[in-house]
């Protein structure tokens, strides 16, 4: 797999919680929206993208999940990184209710990226 930017990598993480349990509720997506809104001017084909992830089967989730994490953590900065988890933790709240799969993929990403955090 290539090499994702962070913005792509980003997209793909909050789509990926959205999907994780199952249900994609809408209120979901307007926080994605607002992630990309907030992410620009960094472009990119939103198309391509959704053909990729709509393709990828949901055994393959957690490993493109953590590819994903990876590529964004190479290009970002910390706050970039505190911003976006909270962009994650919005996504999966966004239905008021938190999965045992959607707390395993946040607590992924942010034990992975928790040396970063502790003057939070």
């Amino acid at each position: 797999m290539m090499k994702l930017n962070k913005v792509m990598a980003g997209y793909h993480m909050l789509v990926i919680l959205s999907q994780v349990d199952g249900e994609f509720d809408a209120s979901e997506g307007v926080v994605i929206a607002g992630y990309l809104h907030d992410a620009l001017p960094i472009r990119f084909n939103l198309d391509n993208e959704m053909e990729v992830l709509s393709a990828l089967p949901k055994e393959d989730y957690f490993l493109h999940f953590n590819n994903a994490m990876n590529d964004f953590y190479e290009d970002s900065t910390e706050q970039e990184r505190i911003d976006f988890l909270n962009y994650a933790v919005k996504t999966v709240m966004a239905d008021k209710k938190l999965t045992v799969e959607e707390n395993k993929y946040l607590k992924e990403l942010y034990f992975a990226w928790e040396p970063q955090f502790e003057g939070i």
